[in-house]
């Protein structure tokens, strides 16, 4: 699938808006959408310079950021400029004294933690998916095992500049905690996949790093006895920042852990391991290696598994974990937050994944939440409905005119066709 070539006189004007831009090469596909030519703005005033001139010709717009997510979702429908936000990848300032950090939007998670770190502090946000940028967290509001105690990136996130789709540089919130001033865009944008604005950088609130930390394993045979021992830990007062549940074949693991001074978590790990009984042990080591997702990252083609994502309320998570075991998919995700991800093996006919997903679709809509397919092959994503029913759709389609009313913005990548 191709968007075709950009007339000369389009090229220029983009060429003279960024002195980086180059024709596609394969790594620069989006899910299957050969884009017309991309551009490597080197700031934000050059991100602006590009929506601009994207907009005096009438050209779609998909931004990137490292590239470790662009199959997610729907294919656009159109891709005229790759706008890739890459060298947007410096640390802007870590204020330790006020426990907050500003980056650029195309530095990598994994670098801003290793600039605050140097310090004894830490964005409380995990790296599902290796690789990933700051600017790709936020468009794809991407969690990980943490969110328990210190919630998702809406929760950190204080302060953040985006450019419009007509290419008007905007800022909200700023570098104070309790900063209120002006409408929340932050929240806004989170998830939006790139269809709002384009997010140039962002301020962070940040926390200590824990002197200590430790997972308690227990395994577990039974849905209800999974529910049971994750609610125990979930009501208890062992204030743990993560309880994890991994189920595949029938058999699964809830996971906790649990962070802070040494002594402390020394005492709250016996006190999770009486909760979770004398078969549970502790660790240091995360669950699965550390990884969030059941799903082999990094696939591309369609050898790649059909990757789900689930939300329930914690009352459901038996249900939920029966509904995996009965349609053969493996599952890990958070017991603590409602936020599990399950893989349908790759090579798995169309039919067999619409059926699968009816069934976690049914039991998830049921307990208050839903089910999305995160990431599949084109022949996948071409027989299911990915994102299932939207219950807000109208408004987020009012919410898509009023930032991108000719809807350039990495048009059909979201919901509904947004």
């Amino acid at each position: 699938m191709s968007t075709g070539t950009l007339d000369r006189t389009a090229r220029e004007a983009i060429a003279s808006a960024c002195a980086d831009v180059h024709d596609p090469q394969p790594a620069d596909h989006v899910d299957g959408v050969v884009p017309g030519l991309v551009a490597r703005p080197a700031d934000t005033a050059q991100v602006a310079e590009v929506l601009r001139a994207a907009t005096a010709h009438g050209l779609s717009v998909v931004p990137r950021g490292r590239g470790t997510k662009m199959t997610w979702g729907t294919p656009p429908a159109g891709a005229d400029v790759l706008l890739d936000v890459s060298a947007l990848d410096q640390v802007l300032d870590h204020a330790a004294g006020d426990l907050i950090v500003a980056t650029q939007a195309g530095a990598r998670l994994r670098d801003v933690q290793d600039v605050v770190g140097r310090g004894g502090q830490r964005l409380v946000l995990d790296e599902t998916v290796p690789g990933t940028s700051i600017g790709g967290l936020l468009a794809t509001n991407t969690s990980g095992p943490r969110r328990v105690a210190t919630g998702t990136a809406r929760d950190l996130l204080i302060g953040i500049t985006l450019v419009r789709a007509d290419g008007v540089v905007a800022k909200a919130g700023g570098r104070v905690v309790k900063n209120v001033a002006g409408y929340d865009l932050g929240k806004l944008l989170i998830g939006s996949a790139g269809t709002l604005g384009v997010i140039t950088d962002a301020t962070f609130r940040l926390h200590p790093v824990p002197a200590a930390h430790r997972w308690v394993h227990a395994p577990c045979d039974d849905p209800a006895q999974a529910q049971r021992l994750a609610q125990a830990v979930v009501h208890g007062q062992a204030v743990p920042s993560a309880v994890e549940v991994g189920w595949a074949h029938g058999h699964g693991t809830v996971s906790v852990l649990l962070e802070g001074r040494e002594d402390g978590v020394a005492g709250r790990t016996a006190m999770v391991r009486a909760l979770l009984g004398e078969t549970s042990t502790d660790a240091d080591d995360a669950p699965g290696g550390g990884s969030t997702y059941p799903w082999e990252l990094g696939a591309t083609g369609d050898d790649r598994a059909t990757a789900l994502k689930l939300t329930f309320v914690l009352s459901g998570l038996a249900d939920v974990l029966a509904a995996a075991g009965e349609t053969g998919v493996a599952l890990r995700g958070s017991a603590g937050a409602g936020v599990a991800y399950a893989a349908v093996p790759a090579g798995t006919p169309v039919e067999a994944v619409a059926a699968t997903l009816a069934r976690l679709r049914e039991v998830c809509t049921r307990h208050g939440g839903s089910t999305v397919v995160v990431d599949a092959p084109a022949g996948v994503k071409a027989g299911v409905d990915v994102w299932g029913p939207i219950p807000a759709l109208d408004l987020m389609r009012r919410v898509k005119d009023q930032f991108d009313p000719d809807h350039r913005l990495a048009p059909g990548r979201f919901v509904g066709g947004i």
